[in-house]
């Protein structure tokens, strides 16, 4: 039963997801490969749509540890709790598909630093964050840095899962959620402007044709957006980002 006033029109993505192409990292690790940082979502689902290159999608959940070859034309997606990080062989360029309006790039994340990292909350936000004004080599080196401590804390939760300790793991899933706790307000707020309106708009055109009524159909729109940033620093690469949710989605970001 869709919400009482519900819209019969909503002009975000389809589904209220959000969507941005992705260049992945292609600087070395400590363990010899190349890529992103490892992280999970609270919320939100996520998507690849791997469109160039090569490369895998390293995963760790309560059931293990899983390598996931991609490349061009491969659909992964995987659900939130899902520690993820993306292994660049070869120019990996992918679509990523996020749930929420794209909540996972406007804070839905967090990275598998090492315990004392998560432990203060000032101390974590201070470690991820990116300097806001600097330039593209400063912005570069502070990138890569949380990412390496994420691989160093991620390279310790596989290395238990493997050895059959699950605390490791269910210790980070705890600390994750007490970070982002914060937030959860806000992060509804967006999923009621999208995911829940976008719901809401079917439910109200349903009922409409239920009742015969196809006067909703004149309210179609068109939309096209170009990026709205290109070459961001992401957390798994460079990044080409869309504003293409309703006008009125909030801001999730931490403040």
């Amino acid at each position: 039963m869709n919400p009482p006033g519900a819209a019969a029109v909503y002009d975000g993505l389809p589904g209220g997801i959000g969507v941005s192409r992705l260049r992945v990292y292609d600087w070395p690790s400590a363990d010899g490969l190349r890529g992103g940082t490892p992280h999970l979502h609270l919320t939100c689902s996520e998507g690849y749509a791997v469109t160039g290159g090569r490369g895998a999608v390293q995963t760790l959940t309560a059931s293990g540890f899983e390598e996931t070859p991609l490349a061009p034309g491969a659909l992964v997606w995987f659900t939130p709790g899902t520690i993820h990080r993306l292994v660049n062989e070869g120019d990996l360029t992918i679509v990523v598909l996020m749930q929420n309006c794209g909540l996972p790039e406007a804070g839905d994340a967090v990275l598998t630093l090492p315990p004392p990292y998560l432990a203060d909350a000032a101390r974590y936000r201070a470690t991820v964050a990116l300097p806001a004004t600097a330039c593209e080599e400063e912005l570069a080196t502070a990138a890569r840095r949380r990412r390496d401590l994420a691989i160093e804390g991620f390279t310790a939760l596989r290395a238990a899962a493997a050895a059959g300790d699950p605390e490791p793991l269910a210790a980070f899933h705890r600390a994750a959620a007490a970070l982002v706790r914060p937030l959860a307000d806000r992060w509804r707020e967006r999923w009621l402007t999208g995911a829940a309106a976008a719901s809401a708009a079917t439910g109200t055109q349903l009922a409409r044709l239920e009742r015969g009524d196809a006067r909703y159909l004149a309210d179609a729109v068109v939309r096209a957006e170009r990026p709205a940033a290109r070459g961001r620093f992401g957390m798994c690469g460079r990044l080409d980002v869309y504003d293409a949710g309703p006008a009125d989605v909030p801001d999730a970001r931490p403040a």
